[in-house]
């Protein structure tokens, strides 16, 4: 079984419900197995189903699909305790997440709900068949970021509705976390510095993500009442604050102090505080870009490499959509000298993922954990496109008098 090649998903199938049967996990059983594997840290070192036992050498691209399907699947195994109706749920959910005019899934329609179709989603997915995405933008962010599909999912099978709402503040919620969590460091390195100024660059962005959340009880989480929410939460800002060095008295107590806003057990708490560092310790040479930088070195260096190569390449057509968009223009040369207003911000976002919609290389600021890379957008587009910003700027100063 090859998950690289068509049909995997209908071999792969009779061999999970099998482990699921022998293994009888319940929800939190399945997620601290998963967190075994790499895959809610983005690197999948191996996989829930087949543990060290591939029957090939799969990369880990091909461990993250198994990952994230075997994770979809048991979401729905545990819901309705059989595999009947599974591609039918997947489907309407997916299609309820990403409505048709989002066609980042390459779908004008609805699809069918079948294998085949759930291994082109999964695909999508995880690389959005883009090569430059594939070789250099980061898996710890995209991947890591898969498993709130998992939740939006089961909070679909659960409630039938809203998922997207659920998915999008869930989202903001993760990333207001994560910027809290970055903020506690007592020693902040250059990149750390790096990625916070990305962090409050989205501020113009998202009301969700401001400048007031300055601790945790400003993060209202009491609206995850899960497990498997809370602790996905607290992992990832775990993931967020790890580095070289051991964790940082603030960090410790940063993270402590979430775990129990999130009123989670204290051996739970200890276990997401400490286990990132052990995982990446155990899979050092598994994981090459941990043996050079920390995941926020490679988190900043590799997106921004990936968002001037796609600004690159998409340069023509962004230029003619942005020249039917002048306020645009006018706003985000605006930007680089002054604050915009909160309507104006609101504005550039709502542009800014209109282009997006158009451009299919650009489909990357439409998925899940996307928004995060906005303000590099607006950063570069200014810089790699100058004349027509400087040109804009120019006409809109006032004349000398």
């Amino acid at each position: 079984m090859n998950p690289s090649s068509p049909g995997w998903i209908t071999k792969h199938q009779p061999i999970l419900k099998q482990k699921i049967l022998e293994r009888k996990p319940d929800f939190e059983l399945f997620y601290n197995n998963l967190l075994e594997t790499g895959f809610l840290y983005g690197v999948s070192v191996t996989t829930w189903s087949y543990g060290d036992q591939e029957p090939l050498r799969w990369t880990e691209i091909e461990r993250t699909k198994l990952n994230f399907h075997d994770s979809l699947f048991f979401a729905y195994f545990n819901y309705s305790n059989s595999e009947a109706g599974f591609f039918e749920a997947i489907t309407d959910f997916y299609s309820q997440l990403n409505p048709k005019e989002f066609h980042y899934f390459g779908y004008f329609k609805k699809p069918k709900p079948n294998a085949s179709s759930l291994e082109k989603i999964i695909q999508e997915r995880i690389q959005t068949n883009t090569p430059v995405l594939q070789k250099n933008f980061s898996n710890l962010i995209t991947n890591a970021l898969l498993f709130l599909d998992v939740i939006a999912f089961d909070y679909f099978l659960n409630k039938g509705e809203n998922s997207i709402t659920f998915a999008q503040e869930l989202e903001a919620k993760l990333m207001n976390t994560i910027w809290l969590a970055l903020m506690q460091k007592e020693e902040k390195e250059y990149y750390d510095k790096l990625l916070l100024k990305l962090f409050e660059k989205s501020l113009r962005y998202s009301s969700s993500l401001s400048r007031e959340i300055q601790n945790i009880e400003d993060l209202q989480l009491a609206n995850y009442p899960k497990l498997i929410q809370k602790k996905y939460l607290l992992d990832m800002a775990a993931l967020a604050i790890w580095d070289d060095s051991s964790i940082d008295r603030s960090e410790y107590l940063f993270l402590k102090s979430l775990g129990k806003c999130l009123d989670l057990p204290h051996q739970t708490i200890e276990v997401s505080t400490n286990y990132v560092h052990r995982f990446i310790v155990k899979n050092r040479r598994k994981i090459a870009y941990f043996n050079s930088s920390n995941p926020v070195k490679h988190f900043y260096n590799q997106t921004t490499k990936t968002v001037k190569i796609l600004i690159l390449r998409n340069k023509k057509r962004l230029l003619q959509e942005l020249s039917e968009s002048k306020d645009l223009v006018l706003l985000l040369s605006q930007s680089t000298f002054r604050d915009l207003s909160k309507v104006e911000k609101k504005r550039v976002k709502t542009q800014l993922l209109s282009i997006c919609k158009t451009v299919p290389s650009l489909a990357i600021f439409m998925l899940p954990g996307g928004g995060v890379l906005l303000p590099l957008l607006v950063k570069f587009i200014p810089e790699l496109l100058p004349t027509a910003f400087n040109e804009n700027r120019l006409d809109d100063e006032p004349e000398a008098t």
